[in-house]
């Protein structure tokens, strides 16, 4: 299997951001998974899936370990009602549409989720009152070690978080779907989807939601919106004017713009409303 150097992760990230990764590769099968794995443990990289680039914010100076895409056979998805088996590597959206196809209804949150499905599991994504928790029958997870199955107690699945650490890849998934009419699943996604795009800047470079709604009457973004942020602009990122809780690359952002807003927005949330808000984005080469 191919292992390349250098590949910018501003060139596989939403955001556009991060510089070199220092391997990369493309698995296609369970095997060349499993050779990747142990290719990085000889040389004792950590390793990052990186799905389709969302999610996720990456050093400016690059990473220090093997980033992966997973494509092939471990991005195909099948339908055996009632239920649909995705590689890790599948796009959500790609799910959503076979599942659809098969008038089979569960995962019509998938739709305001720009991610794959391993991507999914690894940070038990949701939204509009679903999550992959409440879909997810198991889970294949591939490490260094070897395969396993696992399922949702095992994968310890929380609000916006699993049990799952740095190497573990989720490289399949089934989820347990029921009968439901086409027009209703049409009907659902089109109003989540309405509701996305007039809330959220589904148009702009951003790596989705910065970060988790905390235990507060307020979501993120309201708080921040409340702290007067929307529009806040440091370098070339600024907290999106549609939606405080996003982060846009407004021009030729860097990292660690984003990442001084982030602190800002942690700084007037914690100073106005007592929050101490944590961050959804995933982060690659960075503290924290």
């Amino acid at each position: 299997m191919k292992i390349e150097e250098g590949i910018e992760l501003r060139q596989l990230t939403t955001i556009g951001t991060g510089g070199p990764a220092r391997a990369f590769a493309r698995p296609e099968t369970l095997d060349q998974l499993e050779e990747s794995l142990v290719w990085a443990a000889e040389r004792r990289l950590p390793v990052a899936p990186v799905g389709l680039g969302s999610n996720l914010l990456a050093a400016d100076e690059g990473v220090d370990m093997l980033v992966l895409r997973l494509a092939g056979r471990l991005a195909e998805v099948a339908i055996e009602p009632p239920l649909l088996r995705a590689g890790g590597g599948a796009a959500l959206a790609v799910c959503l549409h076979r599942a659809r196809g098969a008038e089979l209804g569960g995962i019509e949150f998938a739709c305001a989720i720009p991610g794959t499905a391993g991507g999914a599991v690894w940070m038990n994504a949701g939204a509009y009152g679903g999550d992959v928790a409440g879909v997810l029958q198991r889970a294949l997870v591939v490490d260094a070690a070897g395969r396993h199955w696992m399922t949702p107690a095992e994968l310890g699945l929380e609000y916006r978080r699993s049990g799952l650490r740095r190497g573990q890849i989720v490289a399949e998934v089934e989820i347990t779907l029921e009968p439901r009419p086409l027009e209703e699943i049409k009907s659902t996604v089109a109003g989540m989807q309405a509701q996305r795009k007039a809330a959220q800047p589904t148009n702009k470079r951003t790596f989705g939601s910065v970060f988790k709604n905390p235990a507060h009457e307020l979501s993120a973004g309201r708080m921040l919106e409340a702290c007067g942020l929307r529009g806040f602009r440091i370098g070339g990122a600024q907290i999106s004017p549609r939606h405080a809780n996003f982060i846009e690359n407004a021009d030729g952002a860097r990292t660690e713009d984003a990442l001084a807003l982030m602190d800002e927005a942690r700084r007037r949330a914690r100073e106005q409303f007592g929050a101490a808000l944590e961050h959804e984005v995933q982060l690659l080469g960075l503290p924290g």
